[in-house]
């Protein structure tokens, strides 16, 4: 997942700029890049895989000024993209998932029309998103069009003479934010961008809503729709915990999923409980409030120079964090029997060696993992996480029990059947731990707050939302072509 930033100030607009975008560094591990309006466009974009974005990007601030820009800390291409267009001279972010890119590609590179920006050896999929804009009679009509074509997931900001036009992908599945202070408007992915620069959330944009950010305010221009399926996960792992999304904060929902989590754990007998830092510290909280049990801190994560493990793409460099970063306290692990909370497990190749490992090195006298979200059964459709089956730690039980891949998950999704105990127990033994317990689909939900058809549960479910396009096992799509 990326994060995406944008401000229209009356002055210059480079520093709020700059930390703006800083503050989604949580979210991409591989770009940042910040492009600014003045006299004329300016434009950086740096590689941040080895380095933390104000490094980077500080000295650049220095030489430049304008009066508004939009930024991006990106999780695999580099932006922002420039074009120069029958609509005229732009910037653009994005925030999302293009599933059907090669396809698009294909199709406006046989009506001859030309890429010139290369991602990893395909085409930058922000570039794409840019070129679809131009095929609109307008920046508006181009986006709508954009829209209409993609299948999977976009949100953007485009930068023009004329402001910032800010675009909520139509499933509503990544978030954009209007904030506001006396003297600038702002819009942002993460709400935790806004407090410290004196921002004021003013508007969550709607599913597939348009609006132009000037000087002068807000400018609608197209209207969204209420049926909306955001991204659970936010709340669960992505998310920073002074984030909020549809009005509803990151950390209370952390701990809510603790005291879920907690509130079925009668029968076991814990000495303390603990969080595998950073995203798992909050539903531990949670679990500590809910069962009496003190929060203590056996796992410490050094927090300079290490980012999530989850986020990059190879496996070698998510190892390599993971060994790294978390560092056990034996002097509170040894001789306790520690329930330890952990957002997700995905792999499950990272908890196993780098944190559970690590307990058992240390003397614990039995370790309890408790996830904070259920099975993850499906890649997902809408962003840059998991990009395949085998990743998956419950496919890769379900396998073993079956012998084979299997079509019909729904045994396993039931969290009360025999086919799930079987897999829990299954991963648990690999794992190599004392009881492992997932939360349950509707326990998390109810700790989000939202109505289950408001919220994206694929990843845990495999159903699409309810005005999206259908796809299989794989993440393929099965719906009908979209053409352009």
């Amino acid at each position: 997942m990326s994060g995406i930033f944008g401000v229209v100030s009356n002055g210059d607009c480079v520093k709020d700029l700059f930390f703006g975008t800083d503050y989604h560094s949580h979210l991409g591990t591989e770009y940042g890049g910040m492009a600014i309006l003045g006299e004329k466009f300016t434009r950086q974009i740096h590689n941040i895989s080895q380095s933390q974005f104000k490094s980077k990007f500080f000295e650049d601030t220095k030489h430049v000024k304008g009066n508004k820009g939009i930024g991006v800390i990106s999780a695999f291409d580099e932006q922002p993209i420039y074009l120069n267009s029958k609509l005229g001279p732009f910037c653009i972010v994005t925030n999302g998932l293009i599933d059907n890119m090669e396809e698009l590609t294909a199709k406006l590179l046989m009506r001859g029309v030309s890429f010139t920006e290369v991602t990893k050896g395909s085409v930058n999929a922000t570039e794409l998103a840019a070129k679809l804009i131009i095929e609109g009679n307008s920046i508006t009509d181009g986006i709508e069009k954009m829209f209409k074509v993609i299948k999977g997931s976009c949100s953007i900001l485009l930068l023009n003479k004329d402001g910032i036009y800010a675009a909520r992908d139509r499933f509503g599945y990544t978030p954009l934010v209007i904030g506001r202070r006396h003297d600038a408007w702002a819009v942002t992915s993460e709400t935790t961008a806004f407090p410290n620069s004196d921002f004021e959330v003013v508007k969550y944009l709607q599913s597939g809503e348009v609006v132009l950010i000037s000087e002068n305010g807000i400018v609608p221009k197209i209207n969204g729709h209420s049926s909306s399926q955001i991204c659970a996960f936010l709340w669960i792992y992505t998310g920073f915990p002074a984030s909020n999304y549809e009005g509803i904060n990151v950390e209370v929902v952390r701990e809510r999923c603790g005291r879920f989590l907690a509130k079925h754990d009668s029968d076991i007998g814990v000495d303390i409980v603990s969080g595998v830092p950073d995203s798992g510290v909050g539903h531990a909280i949670g679990y500590a409030m809910e069962s009496g049990k003190p929060y203590r801190r056996s796992l410490v994560k050094y927090t300079p120079g290490y980012g999530r493990s989850y986020t990059p793409p190879s496996q070698e460099t998510r190892d390599l964090i993971a060994k790294m970063k978390l560092i056990a306290i034996k002097e509170i692990i040894e001789g306790n029997r520690i329930v330890i909370c952990e957002d997700s497990i995905v792999r499950g190749t990272q908890l196993k060696n780098f944190a559970i490992k690590k307990l058992w090195d240390s003397l614990a006298k039995e370790v309890h993992v408790r996830p904070a979200c259920p099975p993850l059964m499906y890649p997902c459709i809408f962003n840059l996480s998991t990009r395949s089956i085998d990743e998956l730690a419950a496919r890769r039980a379900i396998r073993a029990i079956e012998g084979r891949d299997i079509e019909d998950l729904s045994g396993y999704i039931d969290c009360g059947s025999p086919e799930y105990r079987k897999m829990v127990e299954w991963i648990a033994k690999d794992l190599g731990v004392t009881t492992l317990r997932y939360q349950t689909v509707d326990d998390m939900v109810s700790a989000i707050g939202l109505p289950k058809e408001k919220l994206c549960l694929y990843c845990w479910t495999g159903r699409c939302p309810d005005n999206g396009p259908c796809h299989n096992e794989s993440g393929a799509a099965l719906c009908e072509e979209a053409k352009i």
